[in-house]
């Protein structure tokens, strides 16, 4: 999800609480979201994240304790965290985090579903065969 749609919510305030290990976004429709650093995490839009088309995601795991190191402003449209595990290449659109805050019972579902399949736990550490990483980063 690229850049901002028209008439979309924007943030009026970001609050990064480290200790709870949630980001907590209040948009200009009113709608407040706490988004686990884990959440933003395994479900970061990069290619390392999303791969690089249609059905090359890269189921992340042991993503459980992740904090942010930082977050830079992008322009006027997204931010881009920094994790503890040394992930920096997501560029969260203020559309794309809406939608993480508002879906996330749904992300959080498809992810436990995801894993199962795959016969992965949740804590499992990232390997080679999980997709560890991305080759062209």
């Amino acid at each position: 999800m690229a850049g901002l749609a028209a008439g979309s919510p924007t943030p009026k305030e970001l609050t990064v609480h480290s200790k709870s290990k949630v980001l907590e976004i209040k948009f200009s429709d009113g709608a407040t979201f706490q988004i686990p650093f884990e959440l933003m995490r395994i479900s970061s839009p990069s290619a390392e994240v999303q791969g690089h088309g249609p059905g090359q995601e890269i189921l992340q795991t042991g993503k459980r304790d992740v904090g942010l190191v930082g977050i830079e402003p992008i322009g006027n449209y997204a931010i881009q965290p920094s994790f503890t595990d040394g992930h920096d290449t997501g560029l969260f659109t203020w559309d794309y985090l809406y939608f993480l805050g508002s879906q996330q019972t749904e992300i959080w579902q498809d992810y436990e579903a995801r894993l199962k399949a795959a016969g992965i736990s949740r804590d499992a550490p990232m390997t080679e065969k999980s997709g560890g990483g991305c080759a062209s980063h």
